[in-house]
């Protein structure tokens, strides 16, 4: 991998609790709940809702899930990114380090570790762990790392790597990190993105954006009109990755999972797979390609209570497809768009 000189790379995640204790739990749903790009609403409505209302009583059924999924290593996803940090870093002679939006590391302490290791830096890379642009994920990650760098006069220059939801290295990683899982006898693939409210999707007014979440396929004409649309940008995966593996149209679609109210993406995940063994679809397989690294909506969503709903609405077999992970494609991947 080639490289520009004195330059730092950082792979920036969503975030973890410290722990599954009922107290890091609360202090990290208190930091990403109260981002405004997550709940748009005025500050003060925003800390009666999530610090009166949310928080004290999701609190202990999120410690609870974390406990399902939690390693002996710690949090899944914390673990699995370390884990593409170091794969990563021996395919580049770049420093590499780790950052998450909310929780432990935070930017700054990234920061200063490549500030350490490399003197006189020049330039941070920053990849951003998301294939697709959704204000809670991908801007407020970028815009977060760019307050950062900007509060503390960091004399390095930051470089944001753009979505990558189309990227052809990325597709192919995504796709032959599914293809073991397509040998099984399936009767469908269902893929799963992350919900966001469909007043998130950017560039369209009231109107549009009304008649396109109730479209059953993306009114998108092309990623240059619709700039930064979620729902085109899940859509154009979704498509690109059928038509590499040569899956049938009848044989997949997509819905959106972990709503938090009304007005988000559908159809929703949890009433497919409760809709889909009344439809004769009795053997599934379940992909989310909004997530890179497993996390709680993936291990703990989908793979336990996404199975208990299917199996229990009359569906014979479930199988998550895990994420890319560390998959040697994705890994190359990476280091291929950080190499600019």
């Amino acid at each position: 991998m080639a490289t520009t000189g004195k330059r730092g790379i950082i792979l920036m995640n969503l975030g973890s609790p410290d722990s599954t204790s009922v107290r890091d739990v609360r202090r990290y749903l208190n930091e990403f709940l109260m981002d405004k790009r997550v709940i748009d609403i005025p500050w003060l409505q925003r800390a009666a809702l999530v610090k009166g209302i949310i928080t004290p009583f999701r609190a202990p059924k999120s410690a609870h899930a974390y406990k399902t999924i939690w390693t002996k290593e710690g949090s899944p996803l914390i673990v699995i990114t370390k884990q593409l940090q170091e794969a990563v870093q021996k395919l580049t002679s770049d420093p590499v380090e780790i950052a998450m939006r909310y929780g432990n590391p935070t930017p700054k302490v990234a920061f200063d570790a490549l500030m350490n290791k490399v003197e006189g830096l020049e330039e941070v890379i920053l990849f951003p762990l998301y294939p697709h642009y959704a204000l809670a994920s991908y801007e407020t990650a970028i815009e977060y790392a760019k307050e950062i760098h900007a509060k503390n006069k960091y004399p390095f220059r930051l470089t944001i790597i753009p979505p990558y939801f189309n990227d052809p290295s990325y597709i192919k990683a995504l796709s032959e990190s599914m293809q073991p899982y397509l040998q099984q006898d399936y009767d469908h693939i269902l893929f799963s993105y992350h919900g966001i409210p469909a007043r998130h999707l950017h560039n369209r007014d009231v109107a549009q954006v009304q008649q396109c979440v109730q479209a059953g396929t993306c009114l998108a004409a092309g990623a240059t009109k619709n700039k930064n649309c979620y729902r085109y940008e899940v859509f154009e995966t979704t498509r690109l990755v059928t038509e590499a593996l040569r899956i049938p149209k009848d044989k997949y679609s997509l819905s959106f999972q972990s709503r938090l109210g009304k007005g988000w993406l559908e159809p929703f995940t949890d009433i497919r797979l409760e809709q889909m063994p009344k439809e004769g679809i009795r053997k599934l397989l379940i992909v989310s390609p909004a997530f890179v690294s497993d996390c709680l909506e993936t291990l703990e969503e989908l793979e336990i209570r996404g199975k208990e709903i299917f199996i229990g609405a009359g569906g014979e077999s479930y199988q998550m497809i895990p994420c890319m992970n560390v998959h040697p494609d994705w890994v190359s991947t990476v280091a291929k768009l950080v190499s600019i």
